[in-house]
């Protein structure tokens, strides 16, 4: 079976939401990162103040390949603002060619 990695780059304020929805969709295991960046829209211009790198928050979620559509569609739900604004996020999916797990050195199927 195979797996992908899942990295969605939310708004801060919308990370909980998407983790609980993740986990009342039966996909409890995520990662939480804080990060800052920007995209597209080159940050943000609030008067003469320009913010170049905006608060973000990185999840991450190893799933099986088959899960993708369900948990994307979570994600999606779960961190759009409805504003119609730049700024709700990014999700990624790369490939994951093999994964341990530490505690007990198996290789995962």
């Amino acid at each position: 079976m195979s797996m992908i990695m899942i990295k969605a780059v939310v708004r801060p304020e919308r990370a909980d939401a998407v983790m609980e929805g993740l986990l009342q969709a039966g996909y409890p295991a995520v990662t939480k990162l804080d990060v800052y960046g920007r995209g597209k829209q080159r940050g943000l211009k609030i008067g003469e103040v320009h913010y170049d790198e905006l608060p973000k928050v990185m999840l991450l979620s190893v799933i099986q390949a088959s899960d993708k559509d369900f948990v994307i569609r979570t994600i999606m739900e779960k961190a759009r603002t409805g504003k119609g604004n730049f700024g709700d996020g990014k999700i990624f999916v790369s490939v994951v060619e093999e994964v341990y797990t530490i505690s007990s050195g198996v290789k995962e199927e």
